[in-house]
């Protein structure tokens, strides 16, 4: 059985930990792996290896820690293939979604080659009597990243590069569910040149989480998950005096109005609803069309289309959806599935107890379609995390508009219509933090910046793109003036221009 280990200054360990848990394959049900997990000996381990190569890597020139993202993004670029099926041999999303995320996450590495130009300060010149003043970001020291295990490489990824160009060493502690891309990131990232101990992965469940969030060495902490863990994050984090910033859940809606062009959004919430088995925090897990006529339309479009969805494992060809995560989270998901049933929504298209011949021990749960859902619904209420979308239909667009700024989630949202008032009104008033307008699923390319708003964030700082600069680094401003051989005497007031 395989053995996965943590990886500190660069050599594979065991730690000191005796505790295991078993890695899975969802489309089969069978064990791959054998983790170790770590705690507080494990992380503290970590940290002082990373506090030594922090010492010459913060100091090393921006342009030689760029260069090593340059030679990142080739090494992404030639082992695409074996990174994808890292990621679906334990996710278990297609292989060609698996690739979308490798896209995805080389954009941020692409981000990180500009660092030498991303972290230049400011400069005045006489801004008093001989007074100069510039400005610079500097590093934080040590830094960690706890990531999830629906973007097992694209997650860490939004985070490790631009720490690393910034000039922090990072320890990563990612899902215990699908770990081997995590290892495999820091193998690629050794190739490229990075030197041991700037980047340290470490194993763990929630011992290893509490580790990184007290100790006192860490300096900043980046999470990705569930908003009940995101808050214990950010609270724990904080007040152990870290800078945090913590993604939390979603509960993504989509207007789709009367004038829309409903093939073009039916496609949209094929894609943006049961891509990576709905298992993705900007997933349009919510329809809202305007109007009777519009949402009869949209469930006639969209029963067809799942019923012939292709479903099934990463290693058979053409597959457009794959299992989710766990047995835990398949009968969350049919759980929550049947009691919007007994809520009163209508099960227009079933996916429970769906099997594939050969791979019946699988996690398989098939495309839903929920219609009449309302707002008070269990279904509505919480983040599903699975293939299941859901119709809310509103008798208008003000209606439409005001559940979703009503929704304690502000992910992720989009509209769909020819018409550019209602994008323009929509785009303004709607209380999310990222707006797609006629695109369903409105995540940043890299030289933006990826956040929400209300419970689906924590902290001041989205991530990666120009707000990872800002995150992963400290803003110093220096003022200076040089001997002129003139004396004014002590000055007891303030300094002015004068």
């Amino acid at each position: 059985m395989k053995k996965i280990q943590h990886i500190i200054n660069g050599q594979a360990t065991s730690g000191i930990s005796t505790q295991t848990q078993s890695v899975y394959n969802p489309a089969t049900g069978e064990q791959t792996a054998d983790l170790v997990l770590g705690g507080l000996d494990e992380v503290s381990l970590a940290v002082e290896n990373s506090k030594q190569a922090f010492q010459s890597w913060s100091t090393t020139a921006p342009a030689k820690r760029a260069k090593v993202m340059f030679n990142m993004r080739q090494l992404l670029i030639d082992n695409a293939d074996l990174v994808a099926e890292t990621i679906s041999k334990e996710h278990g999303k297609t292989h060609d979604d698996a690739l979308g995320e490798v896209t995805r996450a080389l954009e941020v590495v692409e981000y990180a080659c500009n660092i030498t130009e991303n972290l230049k300060g400011d400069f005045n010149s006489d801004v008093g009597p001989g007074i100069d003043t510039h400005s610079n970001r500097q590093a934080l020291g040590v830094v960690a990243g706890i990531t999830p295990f629906n973007f097992p490489s694209m997650v860490p990824l939004w985070m490790i590069p631009m720490a690393l160009a910034c000039g922090n060493t990072f320890i990563l502690k990612p899902s215990e569910r699908d770990p081997s891309s995590a290892n495999l990131i820091h193998d690629l990232f050794a190739k490229a040149g990075l030197p041991a101990g700037v980047l340290n992965v470490v194993h763990g469940g929630k011992d290893a989480v509490d580790a990184i969030l007290d100790h006192k060495d860490i300096q900043a902490v980046s999470f990705v998950g569930s908003t009940p863990i995101a808050e214990y994050v950010y609270t724990r984090g904080c007040a152990s005096g870290k800078r945090v910033q913590a993604l939390g859940g979603a509960k993504n809606h989509m207007i789709i109005m009367p004038d829309a062009d409903i093939d073009q959004a039916a496609d949209a919430l094929m894609g943006a609803g049961f891509g990576s088995a709905g298992e993705r925090c900007m997933a349009i897990s919510m329809a809202v069309p305007v109007g009777q006529e519009t949402a009869d339309k949209l469930i006639e479009k969209l029963v067809p289309m799942i019923n012939n969805m292709k479903v099934g494992p990463y290693t058979q060809k053409g597959m457009e959806m794959g299992p989710v995560i766990t047995k835990d989270a398949q009968t969350r998901i049919e759980g929550l599935i049947t009691q919007g049933e007994t809520e009163g929504a209508k099960v227009v298209v079933d996916g429970r107890n769906f099997k594939i011949d050969g791979h019946e021990e699988g996690y398989w749960v098939g495309a839903t379609l929920l219609d009449h859902v309302k707002p008070d619904m269990s279904v509505y209420k919480q983040e599903i995390f699975g293939p299941v979308l859901s119709v809310l239909r509103a008798d208008n667009y003000q209606q439409a508009v005001d559940l979703i700024n009503a929704h304690e989630y502000g992910n992720g949202t989009a509209i769909f219509t020819r018409d550019g008032d209602a994008a323009r009104d929509f785009a303004t008033k709607i209380q999310v933090g990222m707006v797609g307008i006629n695109v369903p699923i409105p995540v940043p390319v890299a030289y933006h910046s990826f956040g929400g708003w209300k419970r689906s964030i924590f902290g001041a700082h989205g991530i990666y793109g120009p707000e990872a600069v800002h995150f992963y680094t400290k803003l110093k401003t220096i003022t200076t003036r040089w001997p002129t051989g003139i004396r004014k005497g002590a000055q007891f007031n303030f300094p002015t221009l004068d």
